[in-house]
């Protein structure tokens, strides 16, 4: 993975929050849904959020490391639900243009964020080498790191991580494009 510079990798997650919104208008701007794209793109949201919601539920942030659940088969499963998300929205959308721009968003400012809390959880968590070394950060594995902590999934965990936002956001987005389909 290409190493970021840290002042650089410290302002993109200080501005990743923000310019959620400019994309949300350039979504909007951008999208030109019919019913075949929304059949496509939907279910592949759908994963992703399924995918993120079980990475949350399994993740107790900086008291353990997790290294089971979707954790046994890449380091960063939030992230890649969130490109499975993103992926199905820009099928939905039905623009080349705002496919370019998350993987613009993806390339730019995930993989530096990934970089600055993995260097967090190398200082909190000794362990985390060892982890590291045998599952990947992005591509999942095929079958699952032999678990000593399976981290299961746990209802508590997924409310206080606050996960729930990421469905209310696919849920507008959808119905968004839902609505201008129809008018």
């Amino acid at each position: 993975m290409v190493q970021f510079p840290k002042p650089y990798a410290d302002l993109v997650a200080r501005l990743r929050v923000p310019s959620g919104f400019l994309i949300v208008i350039v979504f909007a701007w951008l999208s030109q849904p019919t019913a075949g794209s929304l059949a496509v793109g939907l279910p592949i949201s759908v994963l992703g959020l399924g995918l993120r919601a079980w990475a949350a539920g399994s993740l107790a942030k900086n008291r353990q490391l997790a290294t089971g659940g979707p954790y046994a088969y890449t380091r960063n499963p939030l992230y890649v639900g969130t490109l499975l998300v993103a992926t199905g929205l820009v099928i939905a959308c039905r623009s080349l243009w705002l496919g370019v721009l998350f993987a613009a968003v993806f390339l730019l400012v995930y993989l530096p964020v990934i970089q600055l809390e993995e260097q967090h959880l190398r200082r909190l968590f000794p362990e985390y080498a060892a982890y590291a070394a045998q599952v990947p950060a992005l591509f999942p594995r095929l079958r699952p790191l032999p678990q000593r902590n399976p981290n299961p999934f746990q209802v508590a965990l997924y409310l206080t991580n606050k996960e729930y936002h990421a469905g209310v956001g696919l849920a507008a987005g959808m119905l968004f494009l839902l609505w201008k389909l129809l008018g």
